[in-house]
């Protein structure tokens, strides 16, 4: 079962009036995850506990609850086990911003930024599909997610981040960044809080969507708003994997995007298209998973992720027995990627980031997911492949521009934030990259010794000074605590007392 908090209460307008008052006693989640709060840990780094008070929580989950205690009763280390019990819950706790089940709505948002990021939320759920076919609420709660997120699809595939849909009675939040942007299509703001185009989005919305098949078997999902999202993601794929000038030296645009001229966004060059593409048989994308515009077009761990993400569609759509030719397609563009990837984007046994198709590369990896450092976790190919090992030793070296270390914390960062604030996220998914016990432990503890004495995973951290970004940051924390999950099945005698693996829901 499950209980709203009471903040999310008001937003479904359920005894609204009788719980305002109350609801305003709940904390506003990013001041509070700036300061210790509950009793701390009994280890050494005596981290606090960073839950909110279960009435302020918006949604609660016995399911989660029942993991948690789980959990708690295995790991030998109390602060890995309090970092666990802070981040496991921590998008139910915080981010349920709106949900209605008769609906078929929810919203999602990412932490401090009040917007629903396709890519965010799909990793702010990941680590909770084990418990979807126990959980009903919870899995219902997913299904409300997917549903909105088709509506937001089907009508502007080009965007990756949305406002509270209108039934919710939520305000739209005004987003300084878009102002002064121009972009092709037009976009209602009302609807859209940014537009820029990231493919990994999409993939986002794919991969919470066989997640939630994957999990519960249900078919109800995929409606008729889920099927014209899907037909607009085949657009978006056809349409950007198309050359940026045709066999006449016409220019191919179907979607542009710009700053400039006193806006906050930056100018973008060729009219706001960027840098031109020749087709390879990767789609193109215009900004990067960390928001930031990609310098070649053909982004190789967002196409790995697309590859990875249409066979799992194709197989969803075969198990159901709906869609036989979209699931044709998906097979077939999902084939043509990967082949793409491993023909164009390889030299030396070492994956370039980035490519134009006209023999640019670009080697560098950036924290965000999908990276070059999460080929494993996105299921593209082993950690043990020599083209990922090769790589990943670049990865995590000064070969890649955006590795720094310092004396205290080192790893991957991007230029979202700047080339000396490397990211957790990057050492998280280090973890999923290698099953060297002693690599795990070492990026383990990277991550857990550097919450600034908060129990939280942030955003990134300065290697002069453990300076942070980002005190509320849901995708973090969830991947974190995937993670941990990861090894309870994989390597329980790193972190368990009796060594023995754990399978959440099982």
């Amino acid at each position: 079962m499950h209980l709203l908090g009471l903040k999310s209460l008001v937003t479904v307008a359920v005894g609204a009036s009788a719980l305002l008052s109350t609801a305003a006693q709940c904390p506003d989640y990013t001041s509070f995850s700036q300061k210790p709060q509950g009793n701390p840990s009994s280890g050494p780094l005596a981290l606090p506990f960073m839950r909110p008070d279960p009435a302020c929580r918006t949604f609660n989950s016995t399911a989660v609850e029942k993991v948690i205690v789980d959990m708690k009763a295995r790991l030998k280390d109390p602060d890995l086990a309090r970092l666990f019990e802070n981040t496991f819950p921590n998008t139910l706790d915080t981010t349920v911003k709106y949900f209605n089940k008769t609906e078929n709505l929810a919203f999602i948002i990412t932490g401090n930024i009040s917007a629903q990021w396709l890519r965010d939320t799909a990793n702010q759920f990941a680590h909770y599909h084990t418990l979807l076919s126990t959980d009903k609420d919870l899995a219902t709660l997913v299904k409300a997610v997917i549903n909105n997120e088709a509506r937001y699809v089907s009508q502007y595939p080009y965007c990756g981040a949305f406002q509270p849909p209108p039934e919710s009675g939520l305000a739209p939040s005004h987003n300084d960044w878009a102002d002064g942007v121009t972009v092709n299509p037009p976009v209602n703001n009302q609807t859209v809080f940014e537009c820029k185009y990231e493919i990994d989005s999409l993939c986002g919305f794919l991969k919470l969507s066989r997640s939630y098949y994957q999990a519960t078997k249900d078919t109800s999902f995929l409606n008729d708003n889920w099927h014209a999202a899907v037909d607009q993601i085949f657009r978006v794929v056809r349409e950007q994997s198309q050359s940026t000038f045709d066999d006449n030296f016409n220019f191919v645009s179907y979607y542009n995007w710009t700053g400039g001229n006193g806006a906050l966004s930056p100018a973008v060059p060729n009219a706001g298209n960027g840098e031109p593409k020749l087709y390879t048989g990767l789609v193109g994308t215009h900004h990067r998973p960390s928001d930031d515009l990609s310098t070649f077009a053909f982004l190789v761990p967002a196409n790995a992720m697309l590859s990875v993400e249409l066979s799992h569609l194709a197989n969803v759509l075969d198990s159901a027995k709906q869609a036989k030719n979209i699931s044709q397609q998906a097979r077939k563009y999902s084939l043509t990627i990967k082949k793409a990837i491993w023909d164009t984007t390889l030299v030396d046994n070492v994956f370039a980031y980035e490519t134009n198709g006209f023999g640019g590369r670009y080697v560098m990896d950036d924290a965000n997911v999908p990276s070059l450092l999460s080929l494993p976790y996105l299921g593209f190919l082993d950690k043990s492949h020599p083209a990922y090992v090769k790589t990943r030793k670049v990865l995590l070296s000064r070969n890649n521009p955006y590795y720094a270390a310092g004396k205290n914390f080192s790893g991957i960062g991007g230029p979202h934030v700047d080339a000396w604030h490397p990211w957790p996220m990057s050492q998280i998914s280090a973890i999923f990259g290698t099953d060297d016990d002693q690599e795990i432990l070492k990026s383990l503890y990277l991550v857990a010794n550097h919450t600034h004495g908060l129990g939280l995973i942030h955003e990134s951290i300065s290697i002069y000074d453990a300076g942070y970004t980002r005190p509320w940051f849901a995708w973090a924390n969830s991947y974190f605590a995937e993670m941990l999950l990861d090894l309870a099945q994989r390597k329980p005698h790193l972190i368990f007392k009796d060594g023995k693996p754990y399978v959440p829901g099982q």
